[in-house]
């Protein structure tokens, strides 16, 4: 079935026309509409963009140019996905994120090591949203760890917020402050 090039619409009193040879957006178009929704890694966006490459090193021109204006920034892409998914995963999960996304090795060691300090206390937090009181029984032990494993917290952690060792680290360091 073939489109009429002008649809009119008599009841909006409008026109919309279909353009048949619209142009496609340029690579560094196309990064920068990328970049506008969310932050991305310059690995994510040669991925994504490759398909899309006609000549062999337009590509890593077009994103050179956007790093160079600091478009593409990898510092913003590790602060995005802490600020994202530090409440709600723990850092094993943060990290193979940030790994599949083409962050430097020593940039993935520096943010896991920051949520380090207080993986305890978000994974507390977030079983203590989740869960209305500590495991009956095995089965609802093992129910309550594969929650808290699935989001990337480690078993010791896990195995520790069900034991409820976070409630005497944080009596013994308002007694400790006092």
């Amino acid at each position: 079935m073939k489109l009429p090039a002008t649809v009119h619409l008599p009841a909006a009193g409008m026109s919309f026309h279909r353009t048949m040879a619209s142009p496609a957006p340029s690579l560094k178009g196309r990064a920068l509409r990328m970049l506008s929704q969310r932050e991305h890694s310059r690995a994510e966006l040669e991925r994504k963009l490759a398909r899309h490459e006609e000549e062999p090193g337009t590509l890593a021109r077009a994103l050179d140019e956007l790093a160079a204006k600091d478009f593409i920034s990898e510092t913003r892409v590790v602060a995005s996905v802490l600020h994202q998914r530090a409440s709600r995963s723990g850092a094993l999960k943060v990290k193979q994120e940030l790994q599949a996304k083409g962050i430097a090795p020593e940039a993935i060691a520096q943010a896991v090591a920051m949520l380090q300090d207080s993986e305890l206390e978000r994974a507390a937090a977030l079983w203590r949203k989740r869960f209305d009181a500590p495991p009956g029984d095995a089965k609802e032990r093992a129910r309550q760890m594969r929650f808290l494993l699935a989001r990337g917290f480690s078993g010791a952690v896990a195995a520790k917020v069900l034991r409820g060792g976070f409630e005497d680290e944080d009596e013994a360091g308002a007694d400790g402050n006092a």
